[in-house]
């Protein structure tokens, strides 16, 4: 019998242990993105991008769990894209990330001191990381123009490109390394010094540069604007006493044939004949990633006319379930042709129209019929 409690008794035990486990451990992020550990930060992104387009609550109005699940599902994507972030998580869980966000195990007497490290710090050498530790060097950054389609800005794409980046390896002999400034004190004699500033080198093995092909995946994420950035981290120029510099990619856009961006609206231009002005015209527009777009009108079109379809711009960046307006100016292609005298008074009699011959400074910003 005091076997069985024995056993009973681990059981339960093992119950409560697991639960706290799940409990500390809170959400499990890549369930919730439906990724594997191993993902990489691209899956992660695709996974992010299809679920929340899935899971917005303006796509789930019936479920009231949507906003929950929609901020859950944001949470898992912060978290998981961020190199540092992530790994925090998968140490340790939201208890691990809630305790860095606090600043959970650091020095004790920092929150008596100012957050500096231990208050013997200052007299006995410590850096605590103020001013004890020199700054590491850093190669400078390669800054290169990445262009791309507008097709790729609305759709999204995955560019591969290969990058020459010198590797340091070792050479023969040594070198001067770690070159510093230190305060040196001579004795001049009884009771009396002198301090002076000299430089002081480490002897380091020697290096050369090699040139090595390095391929790197970009993701053109939908909705990206000029000027945005990829940054690879010490993928730009090496240093050879600290860490390479960064490789820094600056998104382009190559001009379009069809449309003009302007944030996250497009602009188009149609031209139309003149009996499609004034007797009504449809038509559809191919867009970007190749749907129509249904263009129609009943009443009379005149040249420079301008209509908005809404939702037919280009995906906003930070929330892709959103789109910009697109707009469609309208050029009017009169006939080349001469009309009779019989059509003209035909004509004439159709648009029943009274002649116009007024004179108005347009550039000023007058309008016809106000002088």
């Amino acid at each position: 019998m005091k076997g069985v409690n024995r056993v009973l008794g681990l059981s339960m035990a093992f119950v409560v242990i697991f639960q706290t486990i799940e409990v500390l451990g809170g959400r499990d992020f890549y369930k919730i993105l439906g990724v594997s550990r191993r993902a990489d930060t691209n899956q992660i992104k695709k996974a992010y991008r299809k679920l929340a387009k899935e899971m917005h609550p303006d796509k789930n109005p019936d479920d009231p769990t949507a906003n929950d699940r929609f901020q859950d599902l944001g949470t898992a994507y912060e978290t998981l894209k961020d190199a540092d972030q992530r790994k925090i998580y998968d140490q340790g869980g939201e208890e691990a990330l809630s305790k860095n966000e606090r600043g959970g195990g650091g020095d004790p007497f920092s929150s008596f001191f100012g957050g500096g490290g231990s208050p013997f710090d200052d007299f006995f050498g410590g850096g605590g990381g103020r001013g004890g530790e020199r700054e590491v060097p850093k190669g400078a950054n390669i800054v290169i123009e990445l262009w791309v389609s507008l097709e790729e800005l609305y759709v999204g794409n995955f560019v591969e490109m290969t990058h020459n980046k010198p590797v340091m390896k070792p050479a023969k002999g040594t070198r001067r390394c770690n070159c510093r400034q230190e305060m040196v004190t001579r004795s001049l004699g009884p009771g009396r010094f002198q301090m002076t500033q000299q430089e002081v080198c480490d002897d380091c093995p020697n290096v050369k540069f090699v040139s090595e092909e390095h391929s790197l995946e970009v993701e053109i994420e939908p909705g990206m604007m000029d000027g945005m950035e990829h940054k690879f981290h010490s993928e730009g120029e090496p240093h050879m006493d600290g860490d390479s510099g960064d490789l820094i990619l600056q998104i382009r856009t190559y001009p379009n044939q069809l449309f003009e961006r302007r944030g996250d609206d497009l602009y188009t231009n149609v031209t139309i004949t003149l009996v499609d002005a004034l007797q009504g015209f449809e038509m559809d527009i191919e867009h970007l990633d190749g749907h129509k777009v249904h263009v129609s009108r009943e009443k009379i079109t005149w040249p420079g006319a301008r209509i908005r379809k809404k939702g037919e711009g280009m995906p906003n960046y930070e929330n892709n379930n959103l789109f910009g307006t697109m707009y469609i100016t309208f050029d009017v292609s009169f006939p080349k042709g001469q009309l009779s005298e019989k059509d003209k008074q035909q004509l004439s009699q159709i648009l029943q129209q009274d002649p116009i011959s007024e004179v108005y400074n347009g550039l000023g910003g007058y309008k016809a019929g106000t002088s």
